[in-house]
């Protein structure tokens, strides 16, 4: 029977490198870079774009600060090691994200003022 050896321990660069590709996948949704490209988008005066920014402007400080302190306590030996995929789960639970004219429709057509 071959050996096969242990996957190498999960380092802080996988969950950085899984969330920062979650937090593009959402803003590539509508057709932004990225992440980065569409935040800049705040101060459009497009309102829907700028209420798009304002959302994963606010969203992305969501998302890294659960990340961080979740990750903080699995240092700290708090709360076991998660697999990437069992942690981009729990994010996604945690931090969830709804676009606002999606918002807006389920409000009855006003975008929210955030």
């Amino acid at each position: 029977m071959p050996y096969y050896p242990p996957a190498p321990p999960v380092t802080q660069a996988d969950y950085s490198a899984a969330i920062q590709a979650h937090l593009d996948a959402k803003a590539r949704e509508r057709q932004y870079d990225g992440i980065h490209t569409a935040i800049g988008y705040r101060d459009d005066p497009n309102p829907n774009f700028a209420a798009e920014a304002t959302a994963l402007f606010a969203w992305r400080s969501a998302v890294w600060t659960f990340s961080s302190a979740e990750l903080a306590k699995v240092m700290a030996g708090e709360r076991p090691q998660p697999t990437v995929a069992e942690f981009m789960g729990e994010l996604e639970a945690a931090c969830p994200f709804v676009w606002p004219m999606e918002r807006a429709a389920m409000l009855g057509g006003e975008l929210p003022s955030e």
